[in-house]
């Protein structure tokens, strides 16, 4: 048994007992740790980690290249550590696709702040729908870069088709944090409006989403229903 196998068991027991309850920060990126570097004191390095992002949010999010910067996490350990909330979104958002009733506002707001999570480009989402409001897919359209996000109209109106959708609900993000329309989100609107009223499939919403914030421009005025 290696110096450190006494105090690795104590902390996987701790952890089957009472779950990450009353554990520190550290000490559960220590425990996160054992499984990307098995043969190392994990608890100096989970100290360091949190000293250089501050949180585990900030940590979670960096990226792949910066952690590898960082002194003991070497690409193995970088990339175990960006899987753990690429899994757990991935799992919240197979859940969330399970007879999803995109039927107002609110449910769709909450349901794209879930897509959009953790997002560092622009991404544009489509969501077809029946008539019922019951969600037949989500597609992802396109990603730009930190400002822009190129729409293929051509590709959202065959994807409406393919889905034999009712009605579609369009989302971009806004990487800068502000969830205000632009003068291109307008433009935008219009014209996939226009786009998809030539198949007879309805737009019923433009969502702009930031961070934790949601502007429906149906509900502005802006897009009439």
């Amino acid at each position: 048994m290696g110096i450190h196998d006494g105090h690795r068991e104590k902390m996987r027991h701790r952890f089957c007992e009472t779950g990450l309850e009353g554990f520190a920060d550290h000490e559960a990126l220590e425990l996160l740790l054992y499984y990307a570097i098995p043969r190392r004191d994990t608890n100096e390095l989970a100290h360091r980690l949190l000293a250089r992002y501050g949180s585990l949010a900030a940590l979670l999010q960096a990226p792949l290249e910066d952690l590898q910067r960082t002194e003991g996490i070497g690409e193995s350990a970088a990339v175990f550590l960006k899987l753990v909330p690429a899994f757990v979104y991935q799992a919240q958002r197979s859940a969330a696709g399970q007879d999803t009733i995109l039927n107002s506002t609110e449910k769709a707001g909450r349901y794209l702040l879930a897509r959009f999570a953790g997002e560092r480009n622009e991404v544009i989402y489509q969501l077809c729908l029946d008539r019922k409001g019951k969600l037949l897919a989500c597609k992802r359209l396109s990603e730009g870069g930190s400002a822009a996000a190129e729409l293929n109209i051509r590709r959202l109106v065959e994807n409406a088709l393919i889905s034999s959708a009712s009605a579609v609900i369009l989302s971009h993000n806004h990487p800068s944090g502000i969830a205000l329309p632009s003068r291109e989100d307008y433009t935008t609107t219009r014209r996939v409006q226009e786009a998809l009223a030539t198949i007879g499939v309805e737009l019923l919403d433009h969502i702009i989403v930031a961070e934790d914030d949601y502007v429906s421009l149906a509900d502005s005025g802006i897009l009439q229903r």
